[in-house]
């Protein structure tokens, strides 16, 4: 192991962009397929691995869906996140926002109080048994418009689980427009109610969709942001307000939407000064981690230990936690760069 390597795993990390469906690790997911019994997952690892390899975005989303769909009970959403949090306290990670989909679980007829009960309890049991602190973002598929938009904000607003922190939106962006009002008008309540405005944007679309959740659902913190760069004004409004960018460069390359990892923007982006957090997204669909995102950064883009700990430092400052806590792990990362 590389000098570099060993910093990277004692490097304090929070985790910012990653989903509840898209953690589930090859294990969990093989367990839940072998559970319940007849979906399109594949119930050997092999196969598994394979389902894995994806196209282009919309194909990613399909089988995002066929791995939701085995996704039926609150015993289910309570493995996933389990799961996680397993998975990540051996990298370091002390903190998670998680995403989560209610639509999804509200389709399959899960009621509202029973996901929030299996949310409540796998966040008590991920701190107890993992040491990993874990909040929850609700968030809407974007392409499922007006009903999805409610429901989300109904489970968000009358039903929340303890850790719920933020309020966010996903999938494929391009069907966004069609229902824009319905969009805006949930995260106004969302925002109402004190949920942080954390929607993903600029992702697989282009700047307009950017400031669409800039000035249309006052985002706080916006998922991927990496198409900002074909706007000049945009980048300057960017680097002028700080307004953080959570960047996942390994899922960009798996779902296409940068061709190789060589060229993905997180350098210039950091260059121009823009507010860049490191996150992992799906890790088990693309075979990553978020240690593993650090060690991309270190080997493609050349980062050494300080640039590394810059965007460990962003990721604690860029979350919801409270001040104690973001200034305590920020002491950690401070002294870890500071023993060389």
């Amino acid at each position: 192991m590389t000098t570099l390597d060993a910093f990277i795993d004692a490097l304090p990390k929070v985790e910012l962009h990653v989903h509840l469906v898209g953690s589930a690790s090859v294990p969990t997911v093989l367990e839940l397929s072998r559970r319940h019994p007849g979906s399109r997952v594949p119930t050997s690892e092999e196969d598994l691995r394979r389902f894995y390899t994806f196209r282009d975005f919309p194909q990613f989303a399909q089988v995002y869906a066929a791995v939701n769909d085995l996704v039926r009970e609150p015993e289910d959403v309570a493995t996933l996140v389990l799961g996680l949090a397993r998975d990540l306290a051996p990298q370091g990670a002390r903190y998670v926002e998680l995403q989560v989909t209610p639509y999804a679980h509200h389709i399959v007829g899960m009621p509202m109080r029973e996901v929030t009960e299996a949310l409540d309890l796998a966040a008590r049991r991920s701190l107890s048994d993992h040491g990993v602190e874990m909040a929850y973002i609700f968030d809407i598929p974007g392409e499922f418009g007006a009903e999805a938009a409610k429901v989300t904000v109904e489970h968000a607003l009358q039903e929340p689980p303890a850790a719920l922190v933020g309020f966010g939106i996903g999938g494929i962006e391009q069907e966004r427009p069609k229902y824009r009002d319905a969009y805006r008008s949930a995260f106004s309540a969302a925002r109402a109610a004190g949920l942080h405005s954390v929607p993903h944007g600029g992702e697989m679309s282009g700047p307009e969709t950017i400031w669409e959740v800039i000035e249309g659902y006052g985002a706080e913190r916006i998922g991927h942001g990496i198409n900002c760069l074909e706007d000049p004004r945009l980048v300057a409004h960017l680097r002028e307000t700080q307004l953080p960018l959570d960047v996942c460069p390994t899922s960009n390359v798996c779902t296409g939407q940068v061709g190789v990892i060589g060229d993905h923007p997180l350098p210039r982006m950091l260059e121009e000064g823009l507010y860049v957090t490191l996150n992992s997204d799906d890790p088990p669909m693309f075979a990553t981690t978020l240690a593993q995102e650090y060690r991309v950064a270190a080997r493609e883009f050349g980062f050494g230990k300080e640039e590394l700990a810059l965007l460990a430092r962003n990721g604690v400052q860029a979350s919801y936690l409270g001040e104690d806590r973001k200034r305590a792990l920020t002491a950690e990362i401070d002294a870890l760069v500071a023993a060389g």
